[in-house]
Protein backbone atom coordinates (compact mmCIF):
# COMPACT_ATOMS: atom_id res chain seq x y z
CA UNK A 1 0.00 0.00 0.00
CA UNK A 2 1.62 3.37 -1.32
CA UNK A 3 1.51 6.21 0.85
CA UNK A 4 -0.82 7.91 -1.65
CA UNK A 5 -3.17 5.30 -1.65
CA UNK A 6 -3.26 5.23 2.42
CA UNK A 7 -4.05 9.12 2.60
CA UNK A 8 -6.75 8.64 -0.04
CA UNK A 9 -8.62 5.66 2.11
CA UNK A 10 -8.41 8.12 5.16
CA UNK A 11 -5.35 8.18 7.30
CA UNK A 12 -5.75 10.10 10.14
CA UNK A 13 -2.89 11.87 11.96
CA UNK A 14 -3.14 10.32 15.05
CA UNK A 15 0.80 10.11 15.30
CA UNK A 16 1.64 13.77 14.64
CA UNK A 17 -0.75 15.06 17.55
CA UNK A 18 0.87 12.75 20.04
CA UNK A 19 4.19 14.19 19.10
CA UNK A 20 2.73 17.69 19.42
CA UNK A 21 1.81 16.58 23.06
CA UNK A 22 5.21 15.38 23.97
CA UNK A 23 6.45 18.80 22.44
CA UNK A 24 3.48 20.90 24.91
CA UNK A 25 5.01 18.08 27.84
CA UNK A 26 8.78 19.08 27.25
CA UNK A 27 8.03 22.54 26.83
CA UNK A 28 6.67 22.61 30.32
CA UNK A 29 9.52 20.46 31.48
CA UNK A 30 11.52 23.43 30.66
CA UNK A 31 9.41 25.85 32.28
CA UNK A 32 9.18 23.77 35.41
CA UNK A 33 12.74 23.83 35.69
CA UNK A 34 12.87 27.62 35.00
CA UNK A 35 11.02 28.39 37.73
CA UNK A 36 13.22 28.01 40.62
CA UNK A 37 15.70 30.33 38.66
CA UNK A 38 13.58 33.36 38.37
CA UNK A 39 11.93 32.84 41.62
CA UNK A 40 15.63 32.35 43.15
CA UNK A 41 15.91 36.43 44.44
CA UNK A 42 12.52 36.07 46.31
CA UNK A 43 13.61 32.34 48.11
CA UNK A 44 16.98 33.21 48.58
CA UNK A 45 15.81 36.33 50.33
CA UNK A 46 13.13 35.15 52.42
CA UNK A 47 15.39 31.90 53.59
CA UNK A 48 18.47 34.06 53.51
CA UNK A 49 20.47 32.24 51.48
CA UNK A 50 24.14 32.39 50.78
CA UNK A 51 25.22 32.57 47.16
CA UNK A 52 26.81 28.95 47.74
CA UNK A 53 24.00 27.72 48.65
CA UNK A 54 21.91 29.10 45.90
CA UNK A 55 24.48 27.12 43.57
CA UNK A 56 23.99 23.85 45.26
CA UNK A 57 19.71 24.24 45.12
CA UNK A 58 20.19 24.96 41.42
CA UNK A 59 22.45 22.23 40.70
CA UNK A 60 20.52 20.12 42.63
CA UNK A 61 17.91 18.73 39.79
CA UNK A 62 21.03 17.44 37.52
CA UNK A 63 22.13 14.92 39.87
CA UNK A 64 18.79 12.62 40.17
CA UNK A 65 18.08 13.56 36.40
CA UNK A 66 21.48 12.29 35.55
CA UNK A 67 21.44 9.06 37.21
CA UNK A 68 17.86 8.32 36.15
CA UNK A 69 17.92 8.49 32.50
CA UNK A 70 19.45 4.90 32.07
CA UNK A 71 17.08 3.13 34.23
CA UNK A 72 13.88 5.55 32.38
CA UNK A 73 14.66 3.78 29.13
CA UNK A 74 14.98 0.66 30.56
CA UNK A 75 11.13 1.54 32.14
CA UNK A 76 10.48 2.89 28.45
CA UNK A 77 11.37 -0.74 26.92
CA UNK A 78 9.89 -2.86 29.51
CA UNK A 79 6.60 -0.84 31.27
CA UNK A 80 5.52 0.89 27.76
CA UNK A 81 5.91 4.91 27.32
CA UNK A 82 2.41 5.54 28.19
CA UNK A 83 2.04 4.88 31.78
CA UNK A 84 5.79 6.31 32.43
CA UNK A 85 5.36 9.21 30.27
CA UNK A 86 1.84 10.07 32.67
CA UNK A 87 3.31 9.28 35.89
CA UNK A 88 6.55 11.43 35.50
CA UNK A 89 4.41 14.35 34.84
CA UNK A 90 2.19 13.90 37.05
CA UNK A 91 5.21 13.59 39.41
CA UNK A 92 6.93 16.30 38.55
CA UNK A 93 4.42 18.50 38.50
CA UNK A 94 3.34 17.18 42.10
CA UNK A 95 7.45 18.22 43.52
CA UNK A 96 6.96 21.60 41.48
CA UNK A 97 4.00 22.38 43.67
CA UNK A 98 5.28 21.06 46.73
CA UNK A 99 8.21 23.37 46.31
CA UNK A 100 5.46 25.73 47.68
CA UNK A 101 5.06 24.88 50.55
CA UNK A 102 8.73 24.73 51.76
CA UNK A 103 10.25 26.44 54.78
CA UNK A 104 13.68 25.84 54.68
CA UNK A 105 16.54 25.72 51.92
CA UNK A 106 17.01 22.09 52.80
CA UNK A 107 13.09 21.00 52.02
CA UNK A 108 13.45 22.80 48.98
CA UNK A 109 16.81 21.35 47.63
CA UNK A 110 14.83 17.67 48.39
CA UNK A 111 11.68 19.06 46.01
CA UNK A 112 14.44 19.74 43.38
CA UNK A 113 16.01 16.28 43.37
CA UNK A 114 12.38 14.83 43.43
CA UNK A 115 11.88 17.29 40.42
CA UNK A 116 14.66 15.44 38.80
CA UNK A 117 13.48 11.73 39.25
CA UNK A 118 10.55 12.78 37.91
CA UNK A 119 11.39 14.70 34.72
CA UNK A 120 13.85 12.18 33.84
CA UNK A 121 11.37 9.91 31.82
CA UNK A 122 10.10 12.55 29.40
CA UNK A 123 13.11 11.82 26.59
CA UNK A 124 13.57 8.11 27.06
CA UNK A 125 9.49 7.62 26.86
CA UNK A 126 9.23 10.35 23.98
CA UNK A 127 12.12 7.97 22.12
CA UNK A 128 10.62 4.73 22.44
CA UNK A 129 7.13 6.62 21.06
CA UNK A 130 9.13 7.52 17.70
CA UNK A 131 10.42 3.98 17.32
CA UNK A 132 6.50 2.65 18.02
CA UNK A 133 4.44 5.10 16.18
CA UNK A 134 6.63 6.49 13.33
CA UNK A 135 8.25 5.28 9.98
CA UNK A 136 11.88 5.27 9.47
CA UNK A 137 11.26 8.74 7.21
CA UNK A 138 9.29 10.61 10.00
CA UNK A 139 11.41 9.36 12.89
CA UNK A 140 13.38 12.65 12.74
CA UNK A 141 11.01 15.22 12.05
CA UNK A 142 8.85 13.54 15.26
CA UNK A 143 12.40 13.62 17.71
CA UNK A 144 12.69 17.11 16.56
CA UNK A 145 9.23 18.22 17.36
CA UNK A 146 9.65 16.49 20.52
CA UNK A 147 13.24 18.69 21.70
CA UNK A 148 12.00 21.46 19.95
CA UNK A 149 10.36 21.77 23.76
CA UNK A 150 13.85 22.52 25.36
CA UNK A 151 13.89 25.94 23.50
CA UNK A 152 10.72 26.86 23.30
CA UNK A 153 10.36 25.81 27.58
CA UNK A 154 13.74 27.60 27.49
CA UNK A 155 12.28 30.83 25.81
CA UNK A 156 9.00 31.24 27.69
CA UNK A 157 10.10 29.73 31.05
CA UNK A 158 11.11 33.02 32.75
CA UNK A 159 8.50 34.90 31.11
CA UNK A 160 5.44 32.84 32.34
CA UNK A 161 7.09 32.06 35.78
CA UNK A 162 7.85 35.84 36.16
CA UNK A 163 3.81 37.04 34.96
CA UNK A 164 2.90 34.16 37.22
CA UNK A 165 4.62 35.63 40.07
CA UNK A 166 3.55 39.39 39.58
CA UNK A 167 0.28 38.38 39.05
CA UNK A 168 0.21 36.66 42.62
CA UNK A 169 2.49 38.45 44.49
CA UNK A 170 4.31 35.58 45.61
CA UNK A 171 6.45 32.67 44.18
CA UNK A 172 4.63 30.10 46.24
CA UNK A 173 1.33 30.80 44.15
CA UNK A 174 3.39 30.40 40.94
CA UNK A 175 4.97 27.49 41.90
CA UNK A 176 1.68 25.67 43.01
CA UNK A 177 -0.05 26.93 39.81
CA UNK A 178 2.26 25.77 37.68
CA UNK A 179 2.78 22.09 39.12
CA UNK A 180 -1.45 22.36 39.15
CA UNK A 181 -1.40 22.62 35.45
CA UNK A 182 1.39 20.23 35.04
CA UNK A 183 -0.75 17.39 36.70
CA UNK A 184 -3.60 18.34 34.78
CA UNK A 185 -1.41 17.89 31.32
CA UNK A 186 -0.05 14.46 32.75
CA UNK A 187 -3.70 13.26 33.40
CA UNK A 188 -3.97 14.57 29.69
CA UNK A 189 -1.00 12.53 28.20
CA UNK A 190 -2.46 9.33 29.77
CA UNK A 191 -5.63 9.83 28.33
CA UNK A 192 -4.55 10.26 24.65
CA UNK A 193 -1.21 8.80 24.25
CA UNK A 194 -1.36 5.13 23.60
CA UNK A 195 1.62 2.65 23.29
CA UNK A 196 1.15 1.02 19.99
CA UNK A 197 -0.98 2.36 16.95
CA UNK A 198 -3.51 -0.42 17.31
CA UNK A 199 -4.29 0.10 20.73
CA UNK A 200 -5.47 4.17 19.69
CA UNK A 201 -9.23 4.81 19.64
CA UNK A 202 -9.07 7.74 17.32
CA UNK A 203 -6.68 5.94 15.11
CA UNK A 204 -7.75 4.74 11.03
CA UNK A 205 -6.74 1.80 9.77
CA UNK A 206 -5.35 3.50 7.04
CA UNK A 207 -2.50 5.15 9.46
CA UNK A 208 -2.59 2.02 11.40
CA UNK A 209 -1.42 -0.09 7.82
CA UNK A 210 0.54 2.78 7.09
CA UNK A 211 2.78 2.27 10.16
CA UNK A 212 2.64 -1.41 10.67
CA UNK A 213 4.08 -1.96 6.75
CA UNK A 214 6.86 0.69 7.12
CA UNK A 215 7.53 -1.24 10.55
CA UNK A 216 7.46 -4.79 8.63
CA UNK A 217 9.80 -3.25 6.51
CA UNK A 218 12.43 -1.95 9.16
CA UNK A 219 12.09 -5.45 10.79
CA UNK A 220 12.99 -7.42 8.32
CA UNK A 221 16.26 -5.60 8.24
CA UNK A 222 16.96 -5.06 11.86
CA UNK A 223 19.14 -7.91 13.55
CA UNK A 224 18.22 -10.70 15.76
CA UNK A 225 18.74 -9.58 19.10
CA UNK A 226 19.03 -12.47 21.68
CA UNK A 227 16.50 -11.53 24.93
CA UNK A 228 18.47 -10.24 27.93
CA UNK A 229 22.00 -8.60 26.52
CA UNK A 230 24.10 -6.13 28.37
CA UNK A 231 23.31 -2.69 27.59
CA UNK A 232 26.94 -2.24 28.45
CA UNK A 233 27.02 -3.72 24.67
CA UNK A 234 26.35 -0.60 22.91
CA UNK A 235 29.51 0.46 24.01
CA UNK A 236 31.21 -1.46 21.81
CA UNK A 237 30.32 0.54 19.03
CA UNK A 238 32.09 2.86 17.34
CA UNK A 239 28.33 4.57 16.57
CA UNK A 240 27.12 5.17 19.92
CA UNK A 241 30.73 6.93 21.01
CA UNK A 242 30.13 9.18 18.38
CA UNK A 243 26.00 9.76 19.29
CA UNK A 244 27.08 10.34 22.70
CA UNK A 245 29.80 12.66 22.08
CA UNK A 246 27.67 14.56 19.65
CA UNK A 247 25.13 15.21 22.26
CA UNK A 248 26.57 16.24 24.80
CA UNK A 249 28.21 19.03 22.08
CA UNK A 250 25.16 20.22 21.48
CA UNK A 251 24.49 20.42 24.99
CA UNK A 252 27.67 21.87 26.45
CA UNK A 253 27.03 24.57 23.98
CA UNK A 254 22.62 25.00 24.94
CA UNK A 255 23.35 24.58 28.36
CA UNK A 256 26.12 27.04 28.59
CA UNK A 257 23.34 29.81 26.83
CA UNK A 258 20.19 28.63 28.79
CA UNK A 259 22.48 29.37 32.32
CA UNK A 260 24.86 32.33 31.37
CA UNK A 261 22.90 34.18 28.61
CA UNK A 262 21.10 36.34 30.40
CA UNK A 263 23.97 37.46 32.54
CA UNK A 264 26.35 37.97 29.48
CA UNK A 265 23.37 39.88 27.61
CA UNK A 266 23.77 41.99 30.59
CA UNK A 267 27.08 42.85 31.62
CA UNK A 268 28.68 42.86 28.13
CA UNK A 269 26.08 44.46 26.38
CA UNK A 270 24.01 46.62 28.85
CA UNK A 271 20.83 45.37 28.72
CA UNK A 272 17.95 46.35 30.89
CA UNK A 273 15.54 44.12 32.02
CA UNK A 274 12.93 44.58 29.55
CA UNK A 275 14.78 43.79 26.78
CA UNK A 276 17.01 41.40 27.75
CA UNK A 277 13.77 39.31 28.08
CA UNK A 278 12.82 39.92 24.56
CA UNK A 279 16.09 38.93 23.32
CA UNK A 280 16.29 36.00 25.52
CA UNK A 281 12.85 34.97 23.77
CA UNK A 282 13.89 35.31 20.08
CA UNK A 283 16.96 33.55 20.56
CA UNK A 284 15.58 30.52 22.11
CA UNK A 285 12.54 30.41 19.80
CA UNK A 286 15.08 30.65 16.81
CA UNK A 287 16.05 27.55 18.29
CA UNK A 288 12.61 26.13 18.32
CA UNK A 289 12.14 26.99 15.32
CA UNK A 290 15.94 25.62 13.69
CA UNK A 291 15.10 21.92 15.42
CA UNK A 292 11.43 21.84 13.62
CA UNK A 293 13.09 22.98 9.55
CA UNK A 294 16.41 20.36 10.18
CA UNK A 295 13.89 17.90 11.35
CA UNK A 296 11.63 18.47 8.04
CA UNK A 297 14.56 19.07 5.47
CA UNK A 298 16.41 15.41 6.95
CA UNK A 299 12.77 13.16 6.48
CA UNK A 300 12.07 14.69 3.21
CA UNK A 301 15.56 14.50 1.86
CA UNK A 302 15.72 10.61 3.04
CA UNK A 303 12.16 10.10 1.79
CA UNK A 304 13.48 11.61 -1.42
CA UNK A 305 15.92 8.24 -1.61
CA UNK A 306 19.14 9.67 0.05
CA UNK A 307 20.85 7.38 2.10
CA UNK A 308 21.15 8.45 6.18
CA UNK A 309 24.86 8.83 6.02
CA UNK A 310 24.76 11.62 3.48
CA UNK A 311 21.86 13.15 5.20
CA UNK A 312 22.36 13.07 8.68
CA UNK A 313 26.52 13.41 8.21
CA UNK A 314 25.85 16.59 5.73
CA UNK A 315 23.03 18.38 7.94
CA UNK A 316 25.34 18.24 11.37
CA UNK A 317 28.15 19.34 9.74
CA UNK A 318 25.97 22.25 8.25
CA UNK A 319 24.63 22.99 12.06
CA UNK A 320 28.28 22.85 13.67
CA UNK A 321 30.33 24.68 11.28
CA UNK A 322 27.13 27.85 11.39
CA UNK A 323 27.25 27.69 14.68
CA UNK A 324 31.00 27.74 15.05
CA UNK A 325 30.92 30.82 13.13
CA UNK A 326 28.31 32.68 14.79
CA UNK A 327 29.40 32.01 18.07
CA UNK A 328 33.03 33.37 16.83
CA UNK A 329 31.11 36.14 15.06
CA UNK A 330 29.59 36.58 18.97
CA UNK A 331 33.00 37.17 20.19
CA UNK A 332 34.09 40.27 18.25
CA UNK A 333 31.11 42.04 17.05
CA UNK A 334 30.25 44.71 19.87
CA UNK A 335 26.57 46.16 18.38
CA UNK A 336 24.36 44.78 20.80
CA UNK A 337 21.81 43.98 17.61
CA UNK A 338 24.43 42.33 15.52
CA UNK A 339 25.00 39.76 19.33
CA UNK A 340 21.15 39.16 19.14
CA UNK A 341 21.47 38.40 15.28
CA UNK A 342 24.09 35.83 15.73
CA UNK A 343 22.71 34.38 18.76
CA UNK A 344 19.70 33.76 16.79
CA UNK A 345 21.56 32.08 14.09
CA UNK A 346 23.84 30.04 16.58
CA UNK A 347 20.23 28.53 18.02
CA UNK A 348 18.85 27.93 15.19
CA UNK A 349 21.71 25.75 13.74
CA UNK A 350 22.22 24.22 17.04
CA UNK A 351 18.47 23.31 17.83
CA UNK A 352 19.37 21.83 14.43
CA UNK A 353 21.64 19.72 15.29
CA UNK A 354 20.06 18.47 18.34
CA UNK A 355 16.68 17.38 16.25
CA UNK A 356 19.33 14.93 14.03
CA UNK A 357 20.55 13.82 17.34
CA UNK A 358 17.79 12.92 19.21
CA UNK A 359 16.89 10.75 16.21
CA UNK A 360 20.00 8.89 16.04
CA UNK A 361 18.74 6.41 18.95
CA UNK A 362 16.10 5.03 16.70
CA UNK A 363 18.09 4.24 13.82
CA UNK A 364 20.64 2.42 15.70
CA UNK A 365 18.91 0.58 17.94
CA UNK A 366 16.02 -1.93 17.59
CA UNK A 367 12.15 -1.06 18.73
CA UNK A 368 12.74 -3.02 21.32
CA UNK A 369 15.89 -1.42 22.78
CA UNK A 370 14.77 2.13 21.37
CA UNK A 371 14.25 3.55 25.17
CA UNK A 372 17.46 2.25 26.77
CA UNK A 373 19.56 3.53 24.20
CA UNK A 374 18.14 7.11 24.34
CA UNK A 375 18.42 6.82 28.01
CA UNK A 376 22.22 5.85 27.87
CA UNK A 377 22.92 9.43 25.37
CA UNK A 378 20.63 11.38 27.57
CA UNK A 379 23.11 9.96 30.23
CA UNK A 380 25.83 11.02 29.10
CA UNK A 381 24.72 14.22 27.35
CA UNK A 382 23.17 15.58 30.76
CA UNK A 383 26.73 15.57 32.24
CA UNK A 384 27.31 18.71 30.43
CA UNK A 385 24.83 20.56 32.81
CA UNK A 386 26.55 20.07 35.71
CA UNK A 387 30.05 20.85 34.22
CA UNK A 388 29.29 23.28 31.75
CA UNK A 389 27.55 26.39 33.99
CA UNK A 390 30.36 25.85 36.75
CA UNK A 391 33.10 25.75 33.74
CA UNK A 392 32.26 28.76 32.38
CA UNK A 393 31.76 30.74 35.83
CA UNK A 394 35.25 29.77 36.43
CA UNK A 395 36.52 30.94 33.08
CA UNK A 396 34.80 34.49 33.11
CA UNK A 397 36.20 34.49 37.22
CA UNK A 398 39.36 33.97 36.01
CA UNK A 399 40.54 36.04 32.97
CA UNK A 400 36.86 38.67 33.99
CA UNK A 401 36.15 38.33 30.23
CA UNK A 402 33.57 35.89 27.80
CA UNK A 403 35.83 35.85 25.10
CA UNK A 404 37.18 32.50 25.99
CA UNK A 405 33.82 31.15 26.85
CA UNK A 406 32.73 31.61 23.53
CA UNK A 407 36.07 30.12 22.02
CA UNK A 408 34.79 27.27 24.25
CA UNK A 409 31.82 26.86 22.29
CA UNK A 410 33.29 27.42 18.98
CA UNK A 411 35.41 24.39 19.98
CA UNK A 412 33.14 22.60 21.16
CA UNK A 413 31.07 23.14 17.63
CA UNK A 414 34.16 21.60 15.96
CA UNK A 415 34.67 18.72 18.06
CA UNK A 416 30.82 17.73 17.14
CA UNK A 417 31.98 17.70 13.05
CA UNK A 418 34.46 15.19 14.03
CA UNK A 419 31.79 13.08 16.41
CA UNK A 420 29.19 12.74 13.33
CA UNK A 421 31.57 10.80 11.07
CA UNK A 422 32.05 8.09 14.01
CA UNK A 423 28.58 7.41 13.76
CA UNK A 424 27.03 5.17 11.33
CA UNK A 425 23.25 6.02 10.28
CA UNK A 426 22.15 3.50 7.88
CA UNK A 427 23.67 0.18 10.50
CA UNK A 428 21.44 -1.33 13.42
CA UNK A 429 23.29 -2.60 16.49
CA UNK A 430 22.98 -6.14 16.76
CA UNK A 431 22.23 -5.41 20.70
Amino acid sequence: MSVSSVQAAGMTSVRWKIFLLLLLLVSINYIDRAALSVAMPSIAQEFDLSPERQGLILSSFFWTYLFMQVPSGMLADRLKPRALIAAATIGWGAFQALGAVCTGWFALLLTRLGLGITEAPIYPGGGKLNALWLTQHEKTRGAAIVDAGSALGSGVGAVVVATLMAWFGSWRAAFVVAGVGTIACGIWAWWYIRNTPREHPSISEAEIAYIEQAHAEEDAREPKVAAGGSLLRFFGYRSVWGMCASHTCTNLIFFGLMTWLPTYLFKVHGFDLKSLGGATFLIFFCGFVGEVIGGQIADKWKAAGAGSNLVYRTMMFIGATAVALSMLGVAYVRAPFLVVGLLCVSLFFLRWCGGCNWATPAMLATRARAGALNGIMNFVGNIAGIFVPIFIGYIVQTTGSYFLALMFFVAVAVVQMLAVLAIDYQKKLPV
